[in-house]
């Protein structure tokens, strides 16, 4: 059946999410995961299909609990979650999605004698999907993420929030080599030129076949992960460590601008994709695979960008599968890392020079509070505000003057993920 490598491929992907607690990216990323073996157009689908189910898994499930005394075994159920999904989010004939959830369930050692319960719920999702869908409810935030987030920002904020994570699939945004050629870029791609400097497009392509791509002109970036590294200001010539660099974004970004950079990272695997980059785009960097706690530099650096690990929870339109791996029990953990990296990020700091502290997070206690601490801790830590000329809107801006992005923030285009990010100079 065309697709059913793709379906199975999805529907892998989801087990692999709300059985093992393993990662989308993990999945994907592993030489022998879900998607080894498929051709491209496979892999995209596949994957596309299984985020999309995850990103409205509580809407799908609201749907088939109107057909169901109680859910069925994991393979029919994911293979019915993948009905409803490709029937209301993608325009999937009913008939089409039902043979292929029934085709699943077949192929599955513990799901062969449910094929029945499936075909018959799938009859029926085809009959009434529409109807109930308009009814469903999305899932609420989990609440272990919900009380920081309504204790930081209120009730109405919290709602916005949810409401960008199951707004769709989030657009793809671009950064440009050279900030000059934005506009340029920008017209030969048909994207939206946004205030501070990224592309976003408007349609989704295969990105290797758009301009500009074997040439190395852009690479993806959400919007707001692209701030920090202009937060540095100016950085030609200066020595710059990008500490915990993988994937290798603002490495790009630093080494467009004119740095000497150093990309450190304890992970050789994610250090794969900045090779990639790096070649494609003739730019270069120094690469050190290395647990930041162990190593040491040669000298002081004039400017040093911490993009701290953390529990990523400003990246869940992206990432929908986070609310199924996480319970908040890590982030005392990640809190902890995060404050001895940059302490000993602070101590390799030249006299006068910048750090910029970043999390892609929308939790306080690893953003504001975390840099308050370290604040009262360091005195000759001084905040900087961001440099003008970037494009931000003041509400990003803390009362502190760092920078916060939110989900919800530019909304009406799309979005953009939640980061936080301070400035802080030595001296």
């Amino acid at each position: 059946m065309p697709g059913l490598a793709a379906r199975s491929a999805a529907a892998a992907l989801l087990a692999g999410v709300l059985e093992r607690g393993a990662s989308l990216a993990d999945q994907i990323a592993a030489p022998a995961g879900p998607l080894a073996g498929l051709v491209p157009a496979d892999r995209a689908r596949a994957q596309a299909l299984a985020t999309g189910a995850l990103r409205h898994l509580g809407r799908i499930d609201a749907v088939l609990s109107a057909f169901l005394t109680k859910p069925p075994a994991a393979p029919a159920l994911n293979a019915l979650r993948l009905a409803v999904a490709e029937t209301r989010l993608d325009a999937v004939p009913a008939h089409a999605a039902v043979d292929a959830a029934v085709r699943l369930t077949r192929q599955h050692p513990k799901g062969r004698h449910l094929a029945g319960l499936v075909n018959a719920v799938g009859r029926r999702i085809g009959e009434r999907g529409a109807e109930l869908w308009e009814t469903a409810a999305e899932a609420e935030t989990p609440p272990w993420l919900a009380k920081p987030l309504r204790r930081a920002y209120g009730p109405e904020v919290l709602a916005a929030i949810t409401a960008a994570h199951h707004a769709g699939p989030p657009p793809v945004d671009l950064t440009p080599r050279d900030p000059a050629a934005a506009a340029l870029w920008a017209e030969r791609l048909g994207a939206e030129l946004l205030p501070t400097g990224s592309l976003r497009l408007r349609t989704r392509s295969q990105l290797s076949a758009l301009p500009g791509y074997e040439s190395g002109d852009w690479w993806v970036q959400d919007v707001a992960a692209a701030l920090p590294a202009r937060l540095l200001g100016p950085v030609a010539g200066l020595r710059v460590l990008d500490l915990c660099a993988a994937p290798g974004g603002k490495t790009l970004q630093l080494a467009a601008a004119g740095a000497r950079v150093t990309a450190l990272d304890i992970s050789e695997g994610r250090l794969g994709r900045l090779r990639d980059n790096l070649a494609r785009t003739g730019l270069g960097a120094e690469i050190v695979v290395a647990d930041a706690r162990d190593w040491a530099p040669e000298a002081p650096f004039d400017a040093i960008l911490l993009d701290a690990p953390c529990s990523a929870t400003g990246t869940i339109r992206r990432h929908p599968d986070l609310p199924h791996l996480r319970g908040g029990a890590e982030v005392a953990a990640l809190t902890g890392l995060q404050a001895a990296l940059l302490a000993r990020a602070w101590t390799w700091l030249a006299p006068g020079g910048r750090l910029v502290y970043c999390v892609c997070s929308l939790l306080p206690a690893e953003g504001e509070e975390r840099i308050a601490r370290f604040r009262a801790e360091t005195p000759e830590a001084r905040p900087l505000p961001p440099p003008a000329g970037l494009g931000l809107d003041p509400a990003w801006i803390t009362p502190e003057g760092a920078l916060r992005t939110r989900p919800d923030f530019w909304a009406e285009r799309g979005g953009m993920d939640g980061f936080f990010a301070a400035v802080l100079a030595r001296g």
